[in-house]
């Protein structure tokens, strides 16, 4: 039967008690208990945190004053209802927090309501008194694209800006007024930056084929654009002083290129001078691969320094690291040398220092470091087993607050000290969290069969006797690494709990960090011949599975694989093309046909200006047969499909499309429909219920030896399906 979505205690109790492991060490909502955090904020001018803890789906913002760090909760909400929170900023003064609930909106204009309420919900921008007291709306928000949450904070703490409905808008933080419409601008304009004096805000004015450097002042009628072309420029930042705006600048859109061939974007860094709206180039890339524009990276370590100078990402070396630049051009300094790559960036507030978080030393963890903006030797802050991001420091100048965690320990807020970490608010964490009863993942290292070095995470069950099913986890994005320890994505940390469950129900689990993913260099993050242009990444995926066929402790017929989004697409893919090798997949939110992508693609490389591509037809073939639906005809395996039908990533028409086809071929296939949940399920109990499903699908499939049938029915766990395995 289908599990209602709104489940009675009683009823959840009664799944849960279903899937407690047999020897009881420890519940699936137990290692699913702790509260994920995020939006790590700080103030400018004193030693004031605030940040986002998201305990069993009831999210609420939390600060913190240093050197105590004595936790208090701000907001007062309840439920796991489904609404997010974001774009977390406190003002200088540290006294007011200002935050984003909700989520943005669908294609139709919807904000997602997992909760299918009978009242819509709406993106809205809050603030709260850190010292107490009712949040009070500032207005809505509701943009449109995955991720856009973006309030600033005038520099004076008096006015909250953000982008909505394509323009830019406006609200005092006292509450006073209402929102309003800051100006008008065609395109979509997005990104605003205040200056320092809180008089003018730059921002991004995209006219679909190029962009602009859009400069509004409360004291002019007038709009005004720095250097205007026909390029697509980016990512304003002020200068301390205010005298100076850099930006990045890409080539505006060529139309009908090929979609096929991996193409250069040549890119470069100007300032310009906000009085007179010239602009110089001070930085200018290289035309090979390597030099391309490093989308991935470019806007969040892009900062304007101290003593006139400039911090950017590259991967001219062929990872992605850190330079700097004088803003009169010059040569640039490489901040951070090394076989490593750099993840988040933040200045100190001298901002003569970065901190950053990289896998140097430790390809798969996360520390953090510290260099002069000027260049130098960088200095470790952390190291060892433990997992740290997003690092700041504080006014003071001398203490560091980060997020962090370890292979058992779950995620939390923490500030160093002389000797290592100290937790900050660890009564938050469940006493029942069972970090004593984790194992410990191992990492392993193993070829592809065309020789490609691949890393991945080895959680095998403690006092493992004789063999146990083996399964493959992958990750999505795909540009995405999986760490040994809990993750710093929450998707990616409720993954990691899950597999440390499996683990626990005697599952030997390798989590695989394959090709198109990050933190291994460009050149293993873009193969040419990768994802839709030719699937070479499911290799790494057959050789993960080989991998744990030739270990002794595990049973080689009974291989199973998981995995979301582009996880689910490569789970999709083994089933179709090898059935021989996998015996049952879960398949969370997965893509069945690139094809059907390419028209999206045009939006990708530059929307609707991008015109049609001179080899529309040829990437639509090789899209195709790059496509689990392509080889269907050898798709025996069964297979849970499970999608929450408003995600706003992967068409549901996807999964729809798919079970059409796994019918016709008689597939054994089970699925889970969450009505009006996103990709990355908004609710706790979203991922508990599929979770507990995905541990039951595989306990019926490879140990029981069952077979669902080919009906696509979700039954009660506890009423395992009969019928024959090919296991047996």
């Amino acid at each position: 039967m289908l599990i209602p979505k709104r489940l009675s205690r009683f009823a959840l109790a009664a799944i849960l008690a279903f899937v407690v492991p047999a020897f009881g060490r420890f519940t699936l909502e137990q290692v699913l208990s702790s509260p994920f955090p995020s939006e790590l904020h700080s103030a400018a001018h004193v030693n004031r945190i605030a940040w986002v803890f998201d305990q069993k789906g009831a999210r609420n913002i939390w600060v913190g004053d240093a050197p105590s760090f004595s936790a208090r909760q701000l907001t007062k909400y309840a439920d796991d209802d489904g609404q997010p929170i974001a774009s977390v900023r406190l003002t200088a003064d540290g006294n007011t927090v200002v935050y984003v609930r909700g989520s943005e909106t669908n294609r139709a204009g919807e904000s997602a309501d997992p909760n299918s309420s009978v009242h819509q919900p709406h993106q809205e921008v809050w603030a709260v008194d850190a010292a107490g007291g009712a949040p009070r709306l500032l207005g809505t928000m509701e943009c449109g694209e995955e991720g856009c949450e973006d309030v600033e904070i005038s520099p004076d703490g008096k006015w909250a800006v953000w982008a909505a409905r394509k323009n830019l808008w406006i609200a005092p933080i006292s509450g006073a007024e209402k929102a309003r419409q800051l100006t008008y601008a065609r395109g979509n304009n997005s990104n605003p930056r205040w200056s320092p004096d809180s008089k003018q805000i730059a921002f991004v004015s995209d006219r679909g084929d190029h962009s602009l450097i859009a400069l509004y002042d409360f004291n002019s009628p007038v709009l005004r654009y720095l250097a205007p072309s026909v390029d697509r420029d980016s990512s304003p930042r002020w200068s301390p002083d205010g005298n100076q705006i850099a930006f990045l600048r890409i080539p505006g859109v060529e139309r009908n290129q090929p979609l096929i061939p991996q193409r250069t974007v040549p890119w470069s860094i100007l300032v310009a001078d906000p009085e007179t709206t010239t602009a110089k180039v001070v930085w200018r890339s290289g035309n090979n691969a390597d030099d391309s524009f490093p989308e991935l990276t470019a806007d969040v370590s892009f900062k304007f320094a101290a003593g006139s100078r400039l911090v950017f990402a590259s991967e001219q070396d062929g990872y992605n690291h850190l330079y700097s630049i004088s803003t009169e051009g010059g040569g640039a300094t490489l901040l951070t040398p090394g076989n490593f790559e750099v993840e988040d960036v933040q200045l100190t507030p001298d901002r003569k220092i970065v901190i950053y978080s990289s896998n140097q030393n430790d390809v798969d963890r996360r520390h953090l470091w510290r260099v002069a903006v000027g260049g130098g030797t960088p200095e470790a802050l952390t190291r060892g087993d433990t997992i740290e991001w997003s690092p700041i420091e504080l006014s003071d100048g001398q203490t560091v607050v980060c997020l962090g965690s370890g292979a058992t320990s779950p995620a939390m807020p923490y500030h160093l000290t002389a000797t290592g970490r100290e937790m900050i608010a660890p009564s938050a964490l469940p006493a029942d969290f069972p970090s004593s009863q984790l194992v410990t993942p191992k990492q392993v290292i193993f070829k592809s069969e065309d020789g490609l070095e691949v890393h991945g995470q080895l959680f095998v069950p403690r006092a493992l006797t004789g063999k146990a099913p083996g399964l493959v986890y992958m990750h999505g994005g795909s540009t995405r690494q999986m760490v040994l320890g809990f993750h710093y994505m929450d998707y990616y940390h409720n993954a990691y709990a899950e597999n440390q469950y499996l683990a626990s129900l005697g599952y030997v689990v390798l989590s695989v960090n394959y090709r198109t993913g990050i933190m291994y260099g460009r050149a293993f993050r873009e193969p040419k011949d990768g994802g839709w242009r030719g699937a070479s990444e499911y290799r790494d995926i057959v050789a993960a599975a080989k991998y744990l066929q030739l270990r002794p402790n595990v049973d080689s017929r009974k291989i199973g694989l998981w995995g979301g989004s582009y996880g689910g697409y490569l789970t999709a893919l083994g089933l179709a093309r090898n059935s021989d090798i996998f015996a049952a997949g879960v398949d969370f939110h997965g893509v069945h046909d690139w094809s059907a992508f390419l028209s999206r693609w045009n939006e990708m490389i530059g929307n609707a200006a991008a015109g049609t591509p001179l080899d529309l037809e040829e990437a639509k073939k090789l899209a195709w047969e790059s496509s689990p639906d392509a080889s269907i005809a050898t798709w025996c395996s069964p297979v849970l499909l499970i999608q929450g039908d408003d995600d706003r990533n992967v068409p549901f028409s996807q999964t729809v499309d798919l079970v059409q086809r796994l019918r016709a071929q008689h597939v054994p296939f089970e699925q889970i429909v969450l009505p009006d949940e996103i990709h990355g399920f908004l609710m706790y109990r979203s991922w508990l219920r599929t979770y507990a499903a995905t541990a039951d699908f595989f306990d019926r499939i490879l140990k029981k030896g069952s077979i669902p049938p080919a009906t696509g029915t979700t039954d009660d766990p506890k009423e395992p399906h009969t019928g024959q395995s090919r296991l047996n």
